[in-house]
């Protein structure tokens, strides 16, 4: 265990890595009777710690350690407890006693103190401080380096180094899976090791500028990826206010020296009816919103947009602003990273209108003809919107719409629309035009990111959608 001085080569994030000397040689003086030390459960705090009293038919007695109440209760109902010196233990595969209560409580000690990583096993277990803690700067970064993990208190970075280790002299592909149920971290984490390999292992000198690519370094490229897919990609939920809703492989790519080579992306299951529909509680994808702060005047005007999110009721049904999120900061940030990843300016602009054309889908408006079932514009002027961003011909995009022609045998025969139906049509064209935006965006990120140098290993890193997990009462889902 590594003394207060040698802690200090994590800088200000030493206190929230590891509990200091002195509380470490209290714990391990404290008294403790291993024979009447329980933890009991109790329904309002689930676990509370206790003193053995008495056992009885299959009954035990325990006065709690805090607020000194008896409790009598089953024997399952009782669980023994670690003595002081495990208390904030950093591996919890270490304990004498592994049970839930012992686990929880562990967390609960060290979250508490702002220590948000501890080890179980293999596993690295991330609790979510819903705050910035100073636990990720350059200095933290060059004191994991070259560590093994017994040698540094639990932190993503460690099982980073780790990875980076065994893939230089074990000469094989290594993985990091990031999973958890939606608001745990895994995006915020995702980043963060991308941002350890980008700072270890960087190529050295910038590349050669290239016609509308390589706009900056490749571990710049890299980091980048991240605003853009998120702005895109991420969005306000009920349990989290920057909630992926697709998942994401990132494989970075090693030489044999261990220098970065490049990277590249997979991404799965984008969720598409988030374009077009929000419960009260959530919002959209950011990049709408971001949009709309007006921050860029010029890039309203070009795609006929207001500020005022209400004029489009596709992205209103929720909530427009979210306390935690600076709209105006996450589109600078969104817009520096198009320009670092290389993307042209044509490009560029072609993803603002087709995002801009996504927005207008949702205020066409039709009505039925008279003594018809058959749906017919009621105005043109959000289709010729549409049609201006897209490059396409107004009449044709409405004519396509109200009057589709399918296939029927070897014949296209046109087909007669009702409103309802031609309503539909405009949602799923919104969102199948969203996702092919955001999958080609995907593409170009891997290519810009594809530097054609060496690849020699990889080091994968999965970040899966967030599941969420509800009460079901009376029912099932």
């Amino acid at each position: 265990m590594s003394t207060d001085a040698e802690m200090a080569a994590y800088g200000p994030a030493c206190v929230f890595l590891r509990k200091p000397e002195k509380e470490r040689i209290e714990a391990q003086t404290a008294p403790f009777d291993a024979k009447t030390a329980f933890f009991v459960a109790e329904p309002k705090e689930m676990y509370l710690k206790g003193k053995l009293i008495s056992r009885e038919g299959g009954k035990v007695t325990v006065e709690t350690l805090e607020g000194h109440q008896k409790l009598t209760v089953k024997e399952d109902d009782i669980h023994p407890m670690n003595p002081p010196k495990f208390d904030k233990l950093e591996d919890m595969a270490m304990m004498t006693h592994l049970n839930e209560p012992c686990v929880l409580y562990n967390l609960k000690e060290r979250y508490a103190a702002w220590m948000i990583y501890t080890y179980s096993g293999l596993f690295c277990v991330t609790v979510n401080p819903y705050k910035w803690l100073p636990v990720y700067d350059s200095v933290v970064v060059e004191a994991y380096r070259g560590k093994k993990r017994i040698e540094a208190p639990p932190h993503i970075f460690s099982i980073s180094d780790n990875a980076y280790q065994f893939m230089l002299t074990d000469r094989e592909n290594q993985s990091v899976l990031i999973t958890g149920e939606s608001g745990a971290g895994k995006t915020v984490n995702t980043k963060r090791v991308i941002q350890y390999f980008a700072t270890i292992a960087v190529v050295g000198g910038k590349k050669e500028q290239q016609a509308g690519k390589m706009q900056g370094s490749l571990e710049d490229q890299i980091i980048a990826a991240n605003p853009l897919l998120e702005a895109y990609g991420n969005a306000k939920t009920v349990r989290n206010d920057n909630s992926s809703r697709f998942g994401k492989f990132i494989r970075i790519h090693f030489a044999t020296s261990g220098k970065l080579a490049s990277a590249d992306i997979e991404t799965y299951l984008l969720e598409k009816s988030r374009v077009t529909f929000q419960l009260s509680a959530e919002r959209s994808y950011h990049i709408f919103y971001q949009l709309m702060t007006g921050h860029k005047p010029e890039l309203l005007e070009a795609l006929l947009i207001t500020t005022n999110p209400y004029d489009y009721p596709m992205i209103s049904q929720g909530e427009i602003t979210v306390k935690s999120i600076d709209d105006v900061e996450e589109f600078i940030a969104t817009d520096t990273a198009i320009d670092i990843l290389g993307f042209s300016a044509d490009e560029k602009i072609g993803i603002y209108k087709l995002t801009g054309a996504c927005l207008h889908h949702g205020s066409m408006k039709f009505k039925q003809k008279q003594r018809e079932e058959q749906a017919e514009p009621d105005g043109t002027e959000d289709a010729d919107k549409i049609a201006y961003l897209m490059g396409l011909n107004s009449a044709d995009v409405l004519k396509a719409l109200c009057y589709p022609r399918v296939k029927v045998g070897n014949e296209f025969v046109t087909k007669g629309q009702t409103v309802p139906q031609v309503h539909n049509s405009v949602m799923a064209l919104c969102k199948s035009v969203y996702e092919k935006m955001f999958l080609w965006m995907v593409v170009r990120i891997n290519e810009m990111l594809d530097t054609k140098q060496a690849r020699n290993f990889f080091i994968g890193v999965l970040d899966i959608a967030g599941f969420e997990i509800f009460d079901v009462s009376g029912g099932t889902l």
